[in-house]
């Protein structure tokens, strides 16, 4: 879905809504962001080895 898509779907009220409460957010921590980064990029948990082919 598109950024333009997503602003049709949802009407400006809401982007508006949203841009705001992210603003409001905390920073995340130093070990949250560690964890998502592991998670996000190792989803399985393992890294992939490539073929000996």
């Amino acid at each position: 879905m598109t950024r333009e898509e997503r602003h049709a779907l949802l009407g400006p009220e809401m982007v508006a809504w949203i841009h705001q409460r992210v603003k409001e957010a905390p920073e995340p921590s130093d070990e949250a962001v560690a964890e998502l980064r592991r998670i996000l990029t190792r989803p399985a948990g393992r890294v992939p080895v490539a073929d000996a082919a």
